[in-house]
C-alpha cells in the first residue's frame, strides 16, 4: 500500500493510498481521514462513504467538508473508489456504466465479471487493509453514500447489519430495479433475470430482512433526478411495510450536488457517531 498524497486537516490527517487489489485484479485508490483522536493510536469508529456515478474518493473529501465533523466526533472516514479502473478493465462510453459506475455489486456477466466485484472488495479486502493500517475499531462501523453510493450504503447495511451498525444516505437510488440507471447497470452486470437484481435492490432487501437501525436519508426537493431515478416514496413505503425504522427528510430547494451533501454531512456524521460511540 502506497501513500500518494497526505495533508493535515482539522488536527487530523487526510491521506490517499494506492494498492493492488486481488479481488478486483487492478490497482485501486482510496482516501482516509484520520481524526486527531486517533493520533495516540486509540482505535476509533469507522464510517464508510460510498460515492456516486462518475465520482471517486476526491468528490467527498474535497467538496463536503466532512473533516471538521469527523474530527469533532472522533470518526475515521474511508472513501473508496466507485469501481475498478485501468486499461485492462472493461468500460463503456456512457457515464452510467463501467469505470466510475460499479454499483457496489459483484457482476456475473462477461466482460464485467472479470473485475467488477465492488461489494466483495469493500466488505473483505479493503476492510482488512484498513484494519491492518489504521487505528480503527472494526466492531464499530457505519456506512453512508450519495446517489449510486447511497444505493450501495443501503444494500450493504441491509445485507450486513451486524457489521454496519449505522446507516445513512444522500439522494439514494433506493429502487434501482425500477429506474433507468439501475435497470441499465443490472442488465449489463447481472443479466436479464430480475430475480438476481433483487439482491442489490434496497426495496426488495428491506422487505425480506429489515434491520433494527434507524436509516437517515436526505433528498432535495429540487433534485433533477427525483422523479425518474430516485423514487423516494417507494423506499419509504417498503420500510413502513417492513417495520424498518427510517427518517427520510425531503429538504426544500436542494438539488443533487455536493452543495447539498455539504449542507447536511455534519448531521449525518452526528447520526453515525451517536450509534457508534459505544
Amino acid at each position: 500500500m502506497d501513500i500518494t498524497s497526505e495533508w493535515a486537516s482539522f488536527g487530523g490527517r487526510l491521506s490517499v493510498h494506492d494498492h493492488d487489489s486481488d479481488t478486483l485484479g487492478c490497482r485501486m485508490r482510496f482516501a482516509v481521514y484520520t481524526p486527531p483522536a486517533a493520533t495516540s493510536g486509540a482505535p476509533c469508529p469507522v464510517l464508510w462513504y460510498l460515492s456516486g456515478l462518475t465520482c471517486s474518493w476526491a468528490n467527498v473529501m474535497e467538496k463536503s467538508g466532512l473533516q471538521r465533523y469527523a474530527a469533532e466526533r472522533g470518526i475515521v472516514v474511508v472513501a473508496p473508489d466507485t469501481s475498478p479502473r485501468g486499461d485492462d478493465v472493461a468500460d463503456d462510453e456512457a457515464y452510467d456504466l463501467g469505470q466510475g459506475a460499479g454499483f457496489y455489486l459483484t457482476a456475473t456477466k462477461s466482460p464485467w465479471s472479470t473485475h467488477y466485484r465492488m461489494d466483495a472488495y469493500l466488505t473483505e479486502e479493503l476492510t482488512t487493509l484498513i484494519g491492518q493500517h489504521f487505528p480503527v475499531d472494526l466492531s464499530r462501523q457505519g456506512i453512508t453514500g450519495h446517489s449510486m453510493g447511497g444505493h450501495g450504503a443501503l444494500t450493504m447495511h441491509l445485507k450486513h447489519p451486524e457489521r454496519y451498525r449505522s446507516v445513512s444516505a444522500f439522494s439514494p437510488i433506493a429502487s434501482p430495479s425500477d429506474v433507468p440507471w439501475g435497470q441499465k447497470a443490472f442488465a449489463a452486470y447481472l443479466g436479464d433475470d430480475k430475480a438476481h437484481w433483487a439482491q442489490y435492490d434496497a426495496c426488495h432487501l428491506v422487505a425480506r430482512q429489515p434491520s433494527s437501525a434507524e436509516i437517515l436519508i436526505d433528498t432535495g426537493t429540487a433534485d433533477s433526478f427525483l422523479e425518474e431515478q430516485l423514487l423516494p416514496q417507494r423506499f419509504i413505503d417498503a420500510c413502513h411495510d417492513a417495520g424498518q425504522p427510517i427518517n427520510y427528510r425531503m429538504q426544500p430547494g436542494y438539488d443533487h450536488s455536493y452543495w447539498f451533501v455539504a449542507s447536511f454531512i455534519g448531521e449525518h456524521i452526528a447520526h453515525h457517531a451517536n450509534v457508534l460511540k459505544d
